[in-house]
């Protein structure tokens, strides 16, 4: 068996974030033939089908699903091998590999990457994207030293620290009837669009939001898929949809005649937690967490105290 080079698979994984081809193509700076060229040489050389795909939009296959997860663990790895090596070469170096999504609020990230630490100061922070559930997975595999993550239930693998508790905030256009209340009810949300991050990405809070509208008898007309906040909102455009989204990734996007409101169902809360290996014995990654709990407490409840209502 051949295996495929490493560039293939980066721009698999980030096709398989953004499923557009154009979108994928910008992240990686190179056109949009080109991009479905190297699919197509991924494809063979592995013998699956990892995307259904046209022109432009691009959709998972079962097995692309698998073959994203474990290539993501494959290219994490090669580049820690090359942090390592360097490493060595350079002088000791305290690399602390850090794990986000692109729905984590920027304020969490931007305030864990101001940490300094007197014990390490040559300490340095390696951030990885991923979808949340990825992230407990690689932090349990050991692939990632910590993780901020969102609405993931609890693993006896992981310590957690909780830095924010918030509702879904759903998106409309501004002129919708729902526009007109401060916050929106499921009952509200019977028989209309629903837009939501694929199951694909986190089937718990997948299900659970199906769970929750089942138990009020509330029932979307139809369901659509994104994964991308601006996916989403061209989601909303097309379809008149509501899309349910975390409190920052819905204010990216809340312009252009769409607007925000939170969604006032206690049982659909978004907990975002740090999360280490419960059995982690690193000096470094035990005093970043400590750091990072003195300078993230209470932060969740700030930002949202401070959140506006747009009209």
């Amino acid at each position: 068996m051949i295996l495929p080079e490493i560039r293939l698979l980066q721009a698999a994984i980030v096709l398989a974030e953004e499923l557009h081809f154009s979108r994928a193509a910008d992240r990686l700076n190179m056109s949009q033939p080109a991009l479905s060229k190297q699919m197509l040489k991924l494809e063979r050389s592995i013998g699956i089908q990892v995307f259904r795909h046209n022109h432009k939009a691009a959709e998972l296959t079962d097995a692309g699903r698998v073959f994203i997860a474990e290539a993501r663990e494959v290219v994490a790895h090669a580049e820690r091998a090359i942090l390592s090596a360097r490493a060595v070469l350079n002088g000791p170096v305290e690399i602390l590999n850090i794990g986000k999504s692109s729905y984590t609020d920027p304020f969490f990230v931007s305030t864990l990457l101001s940490i300094h630490l007197p014990l390490f100061p040559d300490m340095k922070v390696k951030l990885w994207s991923n979808f949340s559930n990825e992230l407990a997975r690689q932090v349990i595999a050991g692939t990632l030293d910590l993780a901020v993550i969102t609405g993931v239930p609890e693993k006896p693998q992981l310590s957690v620290m909780n830095i924010a508790d918030n509702p879904f905030y759903i998106v409309m256009s501004m002129d919708d009837e729902l526009a007109a209340h401060r916050e929106i009810r499921l009952e509200g949300m019977d028989k209309r669009n629903w837009i939501l991050l694929g199951q694909h990405a986190n089937a718990h809070l997948y299900d659970m939001i199906h769970s929750v509208a089942a138990d009020k008898d509330v029932h979307p007309l139809d369901i659509l898929h994104f994964t991308s906040p601006e996916e989403a909102s061209e989601l909303v455009r097309e379809h008149k949809g509501l899309a349910f989204l975390p409190r920052a990734a819905a204010w990216r996007i809340a312009r252009d005649g769409l607007t925000v409101r939170p969604l006032a169902e206690d049982r659909l809360r978004l907990v975002t937690s740090l999360a280490v290996r419960v059995d982690s014995k690193s000096r470094l990654v035990n005093e970043f967490v400590k750091a990072a709990g003195r300078k993230l407490a209470g932060i969740g409840r700030r930002i949202q105290e401070q959140l506006p209502i747009s009209a």
